[in-house]
């Protein structure tokens, strides 16, 4: 059999009504030449149609590519993603009642893959009680269309467990470097493994076809076939992409420091000036501990790792779900790479690393918070960004610190002679009496006694047995007009409430060392 296809003739592949699962991790081994071609084909015949998309990570650049290629009404039936915010145009398909949505933790999906390749029912995990994928709240719908049930409650030895559903998958579209003429695969190339085995898996074992998009294709007998990552066994397409629908991200065409193929000197990257973005990271710094295994999740929190690199700190492990370990997390349109990991594993493994409570401590984005420590990253009004792998990770590292400025929509401050001064007060409250949506419940962080911290550039909150509560306040703020004043509930005041250190607020190094 022929396996060797141009993209038109492989999409022809997909039949009307069929469940689709497609890789990515923003730009991250995203097969854009095969996503493309879907959109190509149903613009000119009108097939395939009333699909159902299965996705793990969000994959698009916000705009055109990714899955927005897919974002056309009567193409889609049903989407069941973790993270929607880069492919709006699927995203407005959902909030006009266009195509039933779901948004589930993006490591619950990531490992089911596993389960239905394994033909399991589905997988238990803790992760999502209590928060908005929990049925007893919103069960992971997005929109008034969407009813049925893709989780349950199950009890378990007296526990309470998540139980997300298995479906079939009918077309894995997944991606890699090299294919042979008979499909074995290598990723010398790419950033990331994610879940491509398993996906391709899951499909061949429900009886559907695997399509794979490939930088290029060689002869038989000359890959190192040690470093096949999917056999050819699985795999019914191959897809030579061009290069613009081939980039190693969506941000760069090819870092070969992502890849593991060369390591790149950091001695070059520049101190952060000193701002309000900059004092919110050397706060954060102050909670890392020695080889501490982290996340650094996108944003916000991506500056504790420029501090840590001007103070010199060594022993930094740094990871992302995406699956690298080590190096230096990649932003923007390349996050989820990493410059000069040690390793990278399959998506799926890290998040079991993850949920089973690898993570000594994370450092995420502070969106919306409420009096109950809840955290909600994932619905704003209209805007349904989704929660990608902030449940998992927020809910099962050792340690939770969320990074943000206190209010948002053009905050300015001024920073001088080690004091904070609030020149203008964002106009969109983040301390609410009640989040939109809750993406961490501060209720299961207390159950399980997690430690929780919410650093701003004015204010330290901890969520403590006597709730959340007041631990720090920067030099020159006025606790009442520029603390609760722009806070929609009143917090707990700790008896002891300190002074942020000074350091954090003037230009020199802090000098920071790890200690705990």
């Amino acid at each position: 059999m022929n396996k060797i296809m141009t993209a038109k003739e492989a999409v022809q592949l997909i039949k009307d009504g069929d469940t689709i699962a497609t890789g990515g991790f923003v730009g991250n081994m995203h097969p854009e030449a095969i996503t493309h071609a879907i959109e190509e084909y149903f613009v000119s015949e009108g097939k395939p149609k009333d699909l159902t998309l299965v996705y793990a990570a969000g994959q698009g650049d916000g705009k055109n590519k990714g899955l927005n290629h897919l974002g056309h009404e009567g193409l889609l039936k049903k989407v069941i993603g973790g993270h929607w915010g880069l492919a709006p145009k699927i995203g407005k398909l959902a909030l006009e009642n266009k195509i039933e949505g779901y948004n589930l933790p993006q490591g619950a999906i990531s490992q089911l893959f596993r389960a239905i390749a394994g033909g399991k029912p589905g997988i238990l995990t803790k992760v999502g009680l209590k928060t908005f994928a929990d049925p007893r709240i919103e069960g992971g719908k997005i929109n008034d269309i969407t009813k049925e049930d893709v989780v349950e409650i199950v009890n378990i030895r007296d526990e309470e467990w998540m139980f997300y559903h298995s479906m079939p998958v009918d077309i894995a579209v997944i991606r890699g470097t090299y294919a042979d003429e008979n499909g074995n695969c290598t990723f010398e190339r790419e950033a990331l493994n994610l879940e491509m085995l398993a996906m391709a898996q899951a499909a061949k074992n429900s009886g559907g076809k695997v399509i794979l998009q490939v930088e290029a294709i060689v002869e038989n007998g000359s890959l190192d076939y040690s470093q096949v990552k999917i056999p050819g066994i699985y795999v019914d397409a191959i897809v030579e992409a061009k290069e613009e629908e081939h980039m190693q991200t969506f941000g760069e065409q090819y870092n070969p420091s992502y890849s593991q193929e060369i390591r790149v000197s950091l001695g070059s990257i520049k101190p952060m000036k000193l701002d309000v973005r900059k004092v919110i990271a050397r706060r954060s710094a102050m909670e890392l501990v020695p080889n501490a295994i982290t996340n650094l999740g996108i944003g916000m929190p991506e500056g504790v790792s420029m501090v840590a690199n001007e103070e010199g700190i060594d022993g930094l492990i740094l990871t992302t779900e995406a699956g690298t370990i080590g190096g230096v997390p990649a932003g923007g349109l390349s996050f989820g790479a990493a410059i000069n990991p040690d390793a990278i594993i399959d998506q799926p493994y890290q998040f079991d690393f993850y949920d089973g409570g690898g993570l000594d401590i994370t450092f995420l984005g502070l969106a919306q918070c409420d009096k109950d420590g809840n955290i909600n990253v994932s619905k704003f009004g209209p805007k349904i960004p989704g929660c990608g792998g902030f449940v998992n990770i927020s809910q099962n590292a050792q340690k939770v610190v969320y990074c943000g400025t206190f209010t948002a929509g053009g905050l300015e401050v001024e920073i001088n002679d080690g004091k904070l001064n609030i020149v203008k007060e964002g106009r969109a409250k983040k301390f609410v009496d009640t989040v939109e949506q809750i993406t961490f419940s501060g209720k299961y962080a207390q159950e399980t006694n997690q430690p929780v911290i919410y650093i701003t550039e004015r204010a330290v909150f901890e969520l403590t047995e006597k709730g959340f509560t007041l631990t720090e306040i920067a030099p020159g703020v006025d606790l009442e007009k520029d603390i609760f004043g722009q806070m929609g509930f009143k917090p707990v005041v700790a008896d002891d409430l300190k002074v942020m250190d000074v350091r954090i607020f003037t230009d020199a190094k802090m000098g920071l060392e790890l200690t705990k």
